[in-house]
This record gives C-alpha cells, structure tokens and sequence, in this order.
C-alpha cells in the first residue's frame, strides 16, 4: 500500500495495521491495510481484504452505538478508509471480559485471582461467564507491550482522572452490552473485547474500531452450553486462531523466536475466516472492493474537501 501525501497534512503514522494520516491537526484519515499483527509484531504476509473487513464492520459498530457515546467517525470514504476527529488519545485500552478466556484464562489457570486489580471467583472453568462482565485495562505502549494496570493505578499515574475514569467505565459497559445484543442476534457472544477513547476539550470521544476480529472475541452461541458441560474448546470467531497457529510454530513474539512462514494455503484460509467473521458479525454478504491507490487518494481528497 503506497503512502500518500495529502493537503494540509500535519503528521504520519504508521501502525502495525493502520497507516494515519492528521490533517491541519484537526482530522485523522485512517487507512486499514491488510497487515496482521499478533503478540506486537507485523506478520511477513498481508491477508487479501482484511482491511476492508476491519473498517466496515468498525464503521458499522459505530453507527451502531451514537446513542451511547459519541465517537471520532465522520466519514468512510473508501472501502478500507475512516476519516473523524482527532482525539487527545487516553494511553489507556479499557478490556471489557464477558468470560473467562485468553489472557485472563491463562492468569486465573496460573492460579493468580486478581488480574488488573480485578478478583476473579474460585470455581470457574475456561470460558465460562463472570457474573457480570469484568473491566481489566491495560497500558497504550507505542513501543513494545501492552501492560496490564489497575484502575487504582491508573487514577494514581493521572492516565485518567477519577471523574474521566467512571465516564470510561461507564461507556465501555454500555458499549459491550449493546455489542453483546448485536451479536447475539447473529447468533454469536462477544466474549471480550477493548476499547479506546480520546478528548476533545471536555468531551470523551470512542475512537479507533470496536467489535472487529482484531479487537474482540465472538464465540458461537449455538451448542455453547453443550461444549461447556463436556469440556470441548468453544468454537469461536476471532483472531485467536492465528495466535494458536503461530504458538504451534513455537512463536509467541519473544526474543530469538522466528515467525513461521505463511504459505498462499494458509493466507487464504485467513482472509476466507475474516470475511466469514464479517458476514456472521454484520448479518450481510461481503462484497470485495477493490480500489487502486489512485482511486482511494482521490475519495479520501473529496471527503476531506468537504469536511
């Protein structure tokens, strides 16, 4: 994907998946490649369509929760294209539980019962529901990983203020509940799932994508209960397949460790899961577009024009 340069740019950032691009510091064009990164590193191989899927199953998502929260999207020009509000970013993800999975899973299986300030009850098996769902954040590094922090320590450290921080509570509960609806209608549970948000002057802005494959985790609802009760993994829509294919080649994003080799087969497979997770999520046929880089400048400099 060619970088571009646009009228009144004022900055460029290329992320593990987005390039960003802020205009006269005031708006942001976010364009969804179709890199794929898992534990912090950019895999060899960019998957056909992911970043059309990410994009507009976010842009859907947001459209979806105006009543709860306003959010930085403005405009999806391009397939694979938002463009919206620049936010003074929180160096925060707000990681919303629903079940005992993934990261938490393996530090409950560990046999710790308080992750991110949060306890965790005796008794639980992988993946089952929490009483209610659990908010266990974690620090924006823009280098290296995430880290796991507590609410308490957040306020402390001036991450967010007290009064900010129950505003992001609050917002994140309500997003995930109306997520969980939405999935649940498709005949899916959202799992879990993070969430970033941002200021403009006082207001609290959601920004970035919410409830995609690389943000969230969906399990199928049909016959949960039933592989609960034998034991059996949840079949499930998410990214996490990757992280288990790259676990079985001996990668985990640590030092020494080389990323396996992603041969056509296996790209394929990826794109064909992302567009499954689209169709399943949004409850629509995919329908791939394809634009030259030409093409794509040329909306994003339209919008722009008009915003």
């Amino acid at each position: 994907m060619a970088t571009f340069q646009f009228p009144n740019q004022t900055a460029f950032y290329k992320g593990k998946v987005r390039d960003v691009y802020t205009i006269n510091d005031r708006l942001l064009v976010m364009i969804a490649s179709n890199r794929i990164s898992a534990f912090d590193v950019i895999l060899p191989e960019p998957i056909p369509y992911k970043g059309q899927v990410l994009n507009q199953i976010a842009a859907f998502m947001l459209q979806a929760t105006t009543d709860i929260c306003p959010n930085w999207l403005l405009s999806v020009p391009a397939p694979n294209v938002s463009i919206g509000k620049k936010c003074t970013p929180f160096k925060i993800e707000m990681v919303v539980r629903g079940n005992l999975t993934g990261h938490a899973w393996r530090t409950y299986s560990s046999g710790k019962r308080v992750l991110c300030g949060v306890a965790m009850p005796d008794g639980l098996k992988e993946n089952d529901y929490f009483h209610s769902p659990i908010i266990t954040p974690s620090t924006k590094a823009s280098e290296g990983h995430d880290e796991d922090i507590s609410k308490e320590d957040i306020i402390a450290t001036g991450l967010a203020s007290a009064a900010d921080w129950a505003v992001l509570e609050k917002y994140a509960l309500q997003l995930f509940a109306r997520g969980k609806e939405i999935a649940a209608k498709q005949g899916l549970i959202l799992v879990d799932t993070k969430y970033e948000f941002g200021k403009i002057g006082d207001t609290i802005y959601l920004m970035d994508e919410i409830h995609t494959p690389d943000s969230s985790r969906y399990f199928y609802a049909d016959g949960f209960a039933e592989r609960q009760a034998a034991g059996e993994k949840q079949k499930q829509l998410s990214k996490e397949f990757v992280r288990e294919w790259l676990i079985a080649n001996n990668f985990m994003g640590k030092e020494g460790q080389t990323v396996p080799v992603m041969d056509k087969e296996w790209v394929t497979t990826i794109s064909k899961r992302y567009i499954e997770l689209y169709e399943k999520v949004i409850g629509k046929k995919f329908v791939p577009e394809e634009l030259s880089d030409g093409e794509t400048k040329q909306r994003i400099e339209l919008a722009l024009e008009k915003l």
